[in-house]
């Protein structure tokens, strides 16, 4: 197996490149030459085909997005493992934009194989958006049949996917594709702006960064007397966490990724961390936790803190605090962005809808042929989140070198999954007795 601990590049010369490159590595994303697909440079009024996997409210979302960034964008194949998950989409893309909605009866794919026959359907780009641990195999059979993709967080949840998408996403610079992320904040204004100053070194040497994602319980759905256990598990995916990774990883893995962004994405070298059940204890929410705080360590003596909790009815933060020689920056999501220092600044330029801007720099990259890859820095943002998770669920000190090459894996093969399938759920996870894999 290859050693991806190499990917934990030096902190050595960072800060050097960063001030020099300026806003170019914040603002946008590394750009490859044209290749030779024949939709790398398509002409303006000819058409991009779209397929959508996974067609849930995320799901459904992006394909709208999808066709609003371009025009000429038509929405060709759909693949879900519930038919009615498929046809609720369908019903609310047509309503936004029939005229881009050319799905007939023979391109809505219903089966755990629906995300192959929707690649297969003679598509040019696919929106993965099913829950996260099917991502790694539905990546790489994109990347792997030539298709663009946008490819939502998280990539993966456990460190082999992880390792399953580092591998597409090397294989889609090769090939010339474009693989735009689902982590949103990269691509708001805000954040864009307030990041590019303080890793142009407007706060000095970044010394601590603080995190905090807090909010209330989401949605649950009750148990049907037709359902088999597999149905069961995959109608409530986001408490199994061979489907989700637990919520650290699911949704908390936003902060992670503003942590990974502020720092260079510069991989730690250690991580601590604690977590558990306090409110969130009922049967009804798997084997997932509902809190965590995680300390990250990187070389250059920098801290991370992450600190998150879904129970209801406590207080809701959003935020990333970043502590610096030289002055402080504050992102409080969607309402403060701002410098503390020497270089005091407030964001007041325009705001932008980001999920909506992920599409617009998706489909301008495949039309100019000049892609977009946010594989690596989706990988390793996703990885922080799963690393955070084994050491809580462990209760151990874990290098970067021993997450990123465990060899666990949550959920049953690919070749498993079927209805009358029965995947025993683990047993939640208890620090200290639950082994490091």
């Amino acid at each position: 197996m290859a050693d991806y601990s190499k990917t934990n590049k030096s902190d050595s010369g960072r800060r050097t490149f960063i001030k020099k490159s300026g806003m170019a590595i914040v603002g946008t994303s590394l750009v490859y030459p044209s290749g030779v697909f024949s939709n790398s440079n398509l002409s303006q009024d000819s058409k991009i085909r779209v397929g959508l996997i996974g067609c849930g409210g995320r799901g459904t979302g992006a394909a709208v997005q999808a066709l609003q960034a371009d025009p000429n964008a038509v929405l060709t194949a759909m693949g879900d493992v519930f038919e009615d998950r498929l046809a609720g989409a369908y019903t609310e893309i047509v309503k936004i934009s029939e005229e881009q909605v050319k799905v007939d009866k023979s391109h809505k794919f219903i089966g755990f194989d629906a995300y192959q026959k929707v690649i297969d359907s003679g598509v040019d780009v696919v929106l993965l958006t099913t829950p996260p641990g099917f991502r790694p195999d539905h990546l790489t059979a994109a990347i792997n049949a030539g298709k663009h993709a946008f490819c939502e967080k998280p990539v993966a949840v456990d460190a082999p996917g992880v390792r399953k998408v580092l591998a597409a996403a090397k294989m889609a610079k090769e090939k010339n594709l474009s693989v735009v992320s689902g982590f949103c904040f990269r691509y708001d204004n805000a954040k864009r702006a307030t990041l590019g100053k303080v890793l142009n070194g407007e706060i000095g040497d970044i010394k601590t960064i603080t995190t905090f994602r807090g909010g209330g319980e989401l949605w649950y759905k009750e148990r049907q007397p037709d359902w088999s256990e597999m149905t069961y598990q995959m109608r409530n995916w986001y408490y199994n966490n061979w489907l989700s990774g637990d919520f650290i990883v699911e949704m908390a893995v936003h902060s992670l990724d503003l942590m990974s962004w502020a720092m260079g994405d510069v991989m730690p070298v250690s991580a601590i961390g604690t977590g558990g059940r306090q409110a969130r204890t009922h049967e009804r929410y798997g084997n997932i936790y509902d809190h965590f705080a995680v300390e990250f360590d990187y070389a250059n003596g920098a801290k991370g803190y992450h600190f998150t909790r879904q129970q209801a009815d406590t207080s809701h933060r959003n935020s990333l605090d970043i502590f610096g020689t030289d002055g402080n920056a504050i992102i409080n999501i969607g309402r403060q962005y701002e410098i503390n220092g020497p270089h005091s600044w407030k964001f007041e330029g325009e705001r932008n809808n980001m999920f909506q801007v992920e599409h617009d720099e998706l489909f301008a990259a495949i039309r100019s042929g000049k892609p977009i890859n946010d594989g690596e820095k989706m990988a390793n943002s996703t990885m922080l989140g799963i690393w955070g998770r084994m050491t809580a669920y462990t209760g151990q000190t874990i290098s970067w070198e021993q997450a990123i090459n465990s060899n666990e894996v949550l959920g049953p093969k690919n070749e498993d999954y079927a209805w009358d399938y029965v995947w025993e759920m683990p047993p939640i996870a208890i620090p200290g007795k639950t082994k490091f894999v």
